[in-house]
């Protein structure tokens, strides 16, 4: 029996000694694969490391080199004689455009001719703007990369990408061609614009944006692509005329002592072009000229002014108020045929 007790002690003694000797092996296995992912980690970092060490000393030499500052020196020459090329055109070719004008005689071809040459002076520096910036992009391109055409393809490609989404600009550009084809509008000419109702003087004409300059000073500039309607004043005025019937004679004087009030504001003063004295009634036909957008001038103001010089007794009926373009009127007179 003890031998018995002793083979089975000195078998539990052997399989206690298997057990932690298996546990140790496993142990240090983990161990070892702990370390080689931590070694692997540092040659990553370490590769990383002199990759971007690499990278910066790259770039170091090559903007250090001689080859980049002579290009960042030709890039500069050529921005500079874009600069100097479109001051040049810019003041050169409104003078060849303005050359022969005369100013001795300014009827209304001579005017329309002027608004064209504006007009022209305008476009012509807006476009040269846009077509020496792609010039000098070209040429600046071309200086850093030895075969341009890729790169120019590249570009292409790009701002076909750009025109798609950028289609509101592309719509301003062709709205601003098709304005200059028909002839909607010049430099110099009144015009109301729809829908924004922004009334002034058309002060520069651009292939994208028109400038108007308002009466109260305001430039407002507006994408020729918003613009549903224009409504042209030509001669850049209106005429009105203002029929004023009293039934007191004496109640004349104080109507003409008050239109020179605010003259200062009209093209053209009220004043009396016509009279005529009946019976029981002095009739009074009364003519001013103000600018397109300021018609509140005549048909309020003029018209309060009036009555409140002439007093209700006095006034047979308030005072009618009518525009007509005398010369629109003898053009529209000539074509309806006689009876």
């Amino acid at each position: 029996m003890r031998c018995v007790l002793t083979i089975l002690q000195t078998d539990a003694e052997e399989t206690n000694v298997d057990e932690t000797t298996a546990i140790e092996g496993t142990d240090g296995g983990a161990v070892e694969a702990a370390g080689d992912l931590t070694k692997d980690a540092g040659e990553e970092s370490l590769n990383l490391l002199e990759g971007l060490y690499q990278f910066v000393k790259d770039v170091h030499n090559y903007v250090t080199s001689t080859e980049f500052i002579g290009n960042i020196l030709a890039s500069g020459l050529v921005i500079v004689l874009g600069i100097v090329a479109f001051r040049l055109l810019t003041r050169g070719v409104p003078r060849v455009l303005r050359w022969r004008r005369r100013r001795d005689i300014l009827d209304a071809e001579a005017v329309a001719r002027i608004k064209r040459q504006d007009t022209a002076i305008t476009l012509v520096r807006n476009a040269l703007r846009y077509v020496i910036f792609i010039m000098v992009a070209l040429f600046v391109i071309s200086i850093f990369i030895s075969n341009p055409i890729p790169a120019t393809a590249g570009a292409t490609i790009l701002a076909a990408v750009i025109g798609f989404g950028a289609q509101s600009f592309l719509r301003d550009i062709i709205a601003g061609f098709s304005i200059v084809f028909e002839g909607q509008y010049a430099v110099g000419d009144f015009i109301e614009v729809e829908p924004t109702k922004a009334a002034g003087i058309v002060e520069e004409f651009g292939l994208r944006t028109t400038q108007i300059r308002v009466l109260s000073g305001e430039l407002i500039f507006i994408p020729n692509g918003t613009i549903t309607g224009v409504r042209n004043y030509v001669s850049g005025q209106q005429r009105f005329t203002v029929e004023v019937q009293l039934s007191d004679p004496e109640a004349v004087d104080r109507v003409l002592e008050a239109l020179p009030e605010a003259s200062d504001l009209y093209l053209s003063p009220p004043r009396l072009v016509d009279r005529e004295d009946a019976e029981d009634r002095v009739r009074l036909r009364i003519v001013a000229v103000v600018l397109p957008s300021m018609s509140w001038l005549v048909e309020e103001a003029l018209t309060e002014r009036i009555k409140a010089a002439a007093g209700e007794d006095a006034l047979a009926s308030d005072p009618l108020i009518y525009k007509v373009d005398q010369a629109n009127l003898a053009r529209i007179r000539s074509l309806i045929p006689e009876e």
